[in-house]
């Protein structure tokens, strides 16, 4: 993110990454089909997975193991789990004829090898197992009548490169001035050298206006960003200008070390001014660079939470409002096609939902409707799909699919089109969780056809529960304008503020219209759910919640605590190349972000 989008007077939300891992699958079977006549099977396992077209991407190989019918293979399959998507996993275990055996198995042709049988599953549904390991029955090719052919075991080992973060509180004294009416506006930029020559940019903080003595946010580093402690790092401060055209007036060159002993020490460095004249010269500057705070932290990931035990539950509220159109009319966004094409609310409800339900054990889903009246009754915004006034779950996504169509034909479409209602029930459960559950994390799904009437309701809703275990999704459907809803969204750089001037303590909310997703390539889901993981980890990190069953060694010295989680944003950053999450956390009163670029 540009300082353009983060700075400003009030220095909106940075960005930071989180931690970077893989999937590493490790595959058994036991029981397989034994296709050799004087000796046992020699079985190899394929993996493979269901692009969105519908064909197949393979993964990788396993190894060939010679005369076994229960292999257990040494050799690993990577995949890079994308909790946005829908990751269907294809296995194919083969029999590997002896004449093929001193042939990489990478160039063996797979219809000249004996197939034993087949198995899928989600990714998701691996990695949310406590012990992160799924077994499969093998069948035939396309065979609705599952043949027990043996069974397949795929144990998902995640890759993190380091757990290690740190922390940093940094500020500066008498910085040169280049502002004529006013101070100068800073903003620090940490960089790392790479072995090319040059230097990545790995952290940016937030501008601090009309400041020459600024003390920012802390920034929060971690070791697959500066590599090690003894990795000289340069650290550059900018005077702000709006144009883009920032003025860099002073650099120096420190490692995490020496920014640590900085902090022991309670002693300042000293920038350096850009090299100038014929010769290139520098000059010592009075402005110096002080380390507040700092600390060393272990940061886990969302796999580690999710499989320890923690849950996300899914919610669904539906907009009921006549702007819609007749539900019987084609030309309504509520039209149930007798062909089973799915109208816009459908769509969405089921790829969303596809992917929250395999975090969510009882599978069993609050719904509601908003913007109707039941036959003779009032408008309700907030009424039960099921119907019922005790109904408020209902069972697994096409329990939600069932209760939508059933609704249409129970409630007639009124108006207007308000949020607070279903907002402010979502945050109710969530309370009410908290009492006796704190690994539940609730997502709850809005989908609406237009702008909402009571914005100022909404956006006092929203504020509220930002301190809640949840996070709101809103998908706008149909041709409305919805550029007003777009406030909702912390993404353009300012977070979500009240009537009252309170300020939302992190980001909850992510709203895409989805004829902008389906005029693409990237799917409504994939755009939708990819800010959540980051959320989740927001509230997690920022209340020192962890894993269970996993230890956290931390060693700190005094400075407020941050969270850190990823956020990838579909829009284009002010045209920056660059990986960005957000990094928001509550300490008291506190509020801070940070922002860590990826190259």
């Amino acid at each position: 993110m540009d300082p353009a989008a983060a700075g400003g007077a009030g220095g909106g939300p940075n960005d930071a990454v989180d931690l970077l891992y893989t999937t590493k699958l490790l595959l058994s079977a036991s029981k397989l089909r034994d296709c050799d006549i004087v000796s046992k099977t020699d079985p190899m396992a394929v993996v493979s997975i269901k692009k969105r077209d519908g064909t197949l991407e393979e993964l990788g190989r396993t190894e060939v193991i010679m005369n076994n019918l229960d292999p257990l293979w040494i050799q690993k399959i990577n995949i890079m789990y994308q909790f946005e998507t829908l990751q269907t996993l294809i296995f194919h275990v083969y029999d590997v004829d002896t004449k093929y055996h001193n042939i990489p198995v990478k160039d063996l042709k797979l219809n000249d090898q004996d197939f034993l049988g087949e198995g899928s599953c989600v990714l998701s549904e691996i990695v949310t197992k406590r012990n992160r390991s799924l077994t499969l029955d093998l069948h035939n090719r396309n065979d609705h009548v599952l043949k027990n052919l043996g069974q397949l075991t795929v144990l998902a080992e995640e890759t993190v490169t380091s757990r290690t973060a740190v922390e940093m509180t940094l500020r500066c004294t008498n910085l040169e001035n280049k502002d004529l009416f006013s101070k100068s506006d800073p903003f620090l930029r940490i960089s790392r050298f790479v072995e090319t020559g040059g230097s990545v940019p790995i952290c940016k903080t937030e501008v601090v206006d009309n400041n020459l003595n600024p003390i920012w946010r802390p920034a929060c580093l971690t070791m697959q960003q500066f590599v090690n402690k003894d990795s000289p790092l340069v650290i550059e401060y900018f005077d702000f200008n709006n144009s883009g055209n920032h003025v860099l007036i002073g650099k120096l060159q420190k490692t995490v070390a020496d920014l640590e002993n900085l902090h022991k020490s309670r002693v300042g460095a000293n920038f350096t001014s850009p090299p100038y004249g014929f010769r290139g010269n520098e000059k010592v500057l009075k402005g110096q660079l002080f380390v507040e705070g700092y600390a060393e932290k272990q940061l886990y990931s969302f796999l580690d939470y999710i499989s320890s035990g923690f849950e996300l539950s899914f919610m669904v509220a539906v907009d009921f409002t006549a702007s819609n159109g007749n539900p019987h009319s084609p030309d309504s966004l509520h039209y149930i096609d007798p062909s089973g094409r799915l109208n816009a609310y459908q769509r969405a409800i089921m790829e969303v939902g596809d992917v929250i339900q395999f975090y969510d054990s009882d599978k069993c889903f609050p719904a509601w409707g908003f913007g109707a009246r039941a036959y003779g009754g009032t408008v309700s915004h907030c009424f039960n799909l099921a119907g019922s006034p005790g109904a408020v779950e209902v069972e697994g996504v096409t329990g939600i699919m069932a209760a939508y169509a059933s609704a249409l034909q129970n409630f007639t479409l009124s108006g207007p089109t308000l949020f607070g209602h279903v907002v402010n029930k979502a945050a109710e459960i969530a309370v009410e969780s908290l009492k006796y559950n704190k690994r539940k994390y609730f997502v709850h799904l809005i989908i609406t056809d237009g702008v909402i009437t009571d914005m100022l309701e909404t956006k006092d809703a929203l504020v509220r529960v930002s301190d809640l275990p949840l996070s709101v999704l809103i998908v706008g459907v149909g041709n409305a304008d919805f550029t007003l809803m777009e406030i909702l969204d912390a993404d353009n750089g300012h977070r979500l503020e009240s009537f009252t001037g309170r300020v939302a303590t992190r980001d909850i909310v992510q709203f895409v219209p989805m004829r902008e997703v389906h005029s693409g390539q990237i799917s409504v889901v994939e755009t939708l759910l990819e800010e959540l993981p980051g959320q989740f980890l927001t509230y997690m990190r920022c209340r020192d919640i962890i894993p269970h069953n996993i230890s956290a060694p931390q060693t700190s010295s005094p400075g407020p605590s941050c969270g850190l989680s990823r956020k990838k944003s579909f829009r284009d950053r002010q045209n920056l190349k660059m990986i960005a999450v957000e990094n928001e956390c509550l300490l008291g009163r506190l509020k801070f972000d940070s922002i860590l670029l990826q190259n």
